[in-house]
This record gives structure tokens, sequence and C-alpha cells, in this order.
């Protein structure tokens, strides 16, 4: 019998964390999860694991948990998924961002240098990097990043292959577009909009207030996403990979197909207000994933129509 792996998750208690996690349990890995130490933790979606993870403290900002993570765990895997991922608030946290997207990788690397050279780490990275360039995007288009939290995860990526190739580490990092589920924090603009439009549905909510609607983005299941992040550990050689589906479409479409599902007028409960439109956005993000689906099989399993299905039926039964 094979011996089971064993892997670290940071930021396991999140959208794409709680879905690694049941991945990897299912493959027969043990695995282990890093938390950072809170009055309250947020373990909503994970909390049907809880059972079957071990649990750990540590965080990005602190070295000495990060070593000791690594040191007691002696992972064959780390998935690092924990960072400042709200675009929004990286204007008005520039600096936290920055500390915790890239200075919290480069901590995470040395732990993993002096504890458990030969484990094998997945960063996550994201389409945010590319800024307002427009087309098709690949693994060689050019990062040109509009907001904080892009530039630390440029900042990051860099990181990543400077590690792979100085120390000879397996680093690799997919470049996620927009990828969604009814795990996605509340604050991200697919939730405000499938819980909005379950409130209202519920008569607890009048409107929904949205920024940018006509900006559109290329938006695939989280759950699916994370199958990406497994197979890139599983290589001979560690490369990086965008992991998209190739098709865009608006915050408008997204709130108006929404709205349908939830059985409501899209006219009746929009509001557009100028203080959810970011200092500097992106038009247009939609990335080319056929490296990956050449090389290693992976492919997109759910359409947008699904997904936000996915999402409205699940919040109106929360809410309702």
């Amino acid at each position: 019998m094979t011996e089971s792996k064993t892997a670290l998750i940071t930021g396991v208690g999140g959208q794409d964390g709680s879905y690694l996690a049941e991945l990897l349990l299912s493959k027969g890995y043990d695995v282990y999860g890093l938390i950072r130490r809170s009055s309250q933790p947020r373990l909503d979606n994970i909390y049907h694991l809880l059972d079957r993870i071990h649990l750990l403290y540590g965080d990005l900002t602190d070295s000495p948990s990060l070593f000791t993570a690594i040191r007691d765990i002696q992972p064959d895997e780390v998935y690092n998924l924990a960072a400042m991922s709200f675009v929004g608030s990286s204007w008005t946290h520039p600096v936290s961002t920055v500390d915790i997207n890239t200075c919290g990788v480069i901590r995470l690397l040395e732990a993993v240098r002096h504890e458990k050279k030969d484990c094998r780490v997945y960063h996550a990275s994201t389409s945010e990097m590319y800024g307002n360039q427009g087309g098709v995007l690949n693994e060689d288009s050019p990062f040109a990043p509009r907001s904080p939290y892009g530039i630390s995860k440029v900042a990051a990526h860099h990181v990543i292959s400077n590690y792979r190739d100085s120390y000879h580490m397996y680093c690799c990092a997919g470049i996620a577009f927009n990828h969604e589920s009814p795990r996605r924090g509340i604050e991200f603009v697919t939730r405000k909009i499938t819980d909005g439009v379950a409130r209202i549905r519920a008569g607890k909510q009048d409107t929904i207030k949205l920024g940018n609607i006509a900006a559109r983005r290329d938006w695939g299941f989280a759950g699916n996403y994370v199958y990406a992040m497994w197979l890139m550990l599983q290589q001979d050689q560690p490369r990086d990979y965008v992991i998209a589906t190739g098709e865009t479409h608006s915050v408008y479409n997204f709130y108006s197909l929404a709205c349908k599902y939830a059985g409501i007028s899209p006219t009746d409960h929009l509001v557009i207000a100028s203080k959810e439109v970011r200092p500097a956005d992106i038009d247009v993000l939609c990335g080319d994933s056929s490296r990956i689906r050449d090389e290693l099989g992976w492919k997109p399993v759910v359409g947008f129509g699904q997904l936000v299905g996915m999402m409205v039926h699940a919040d109106m039964e929360r809410v309702c």
C-alpha cells in the first residue's frame, strides 16, 4: 500500500482552501490547514471537515510560525492560498497587502527551504497581474497590474520563479482567473449579487449597489480550479499555468442572470454607486488555458450559467 502524502494548505478556511481540502482528503492525503489566531476564526467553509483535517495556528506575516509548521508537519506538498485577496481593500491597505501577499510568500519559501526543501509548493497567482491590456492572456503575456493587490501578486509570482531557479525548489504558480462558488466571501461582487438577489426575493432587501457593471471577467468554478492546482504538483517538473475558461461575461450579465434564477426583475433593484468603482479598474480579463489543457488534461467543467445558478440557489436556501 502506498504511503499517504501530507499536505499543508494556507488559507484553508477560504473558498479555494475548503475545496482543495476536500479533494486531497478524497485522495487519501493527511491534510493540515494553517489558520490565523483570532477570537472568532472563520471556519464556516470547513466546518464539515474539522474532524478530518488538522488545524494549526500560523500567519504569513510571522516567520517563526511558518518555520514551526513546516518543521513539525514535514509536508510533501504546500498550497499557498492565503492572501489579502480583496482587490478593493488593497487601495486602503497597500502596505499590509504587500506584506502578506509578497513578503509572506518569501517567509513561507524560506521556511520550506530550510525545513523541508524537497517539499513541492503551489502558489496562487492571479489574472489581476495582467492589468488592462485586453486580449486573450496566457503564460507569456506581460504583467501590467493596476492595483496594490495586483502589484503584490506580480512580485510574489517573480519570487516563486526566483526560488525555483536559484534554489532548485519545486515551486510553481497557477495564474487563476476569476473563480467563484457558494463559498465565495460576501465582500466579492459575485456573492454580493447572489446574496442580494436572494435577500430581495425574501423581502429582506430592496436594492443592490454595484459599480462598474460593464467590466467583463472570465469566471469559472472554484471546485474545478483546485483540481488544476493539485495536478500541477503531480508533474515531474514545476511549471506555471493559466487556469481559465476562455469566456468572458460582464458584471451586469452576472447580475441579470442571477435575477432570473431568483425570479426578480433586474431593472427594479439595481443602483449604480460611484463609491463602488475602483480607483483604477480593469475592463476585460480573459484567459487562454490551452497549455494546462494540452499538457495536464485539465478543463473547465462548470459553465457560466450553471455557476450563477449554483450560487443563487445556495444563497436562497440560506436566506429564505
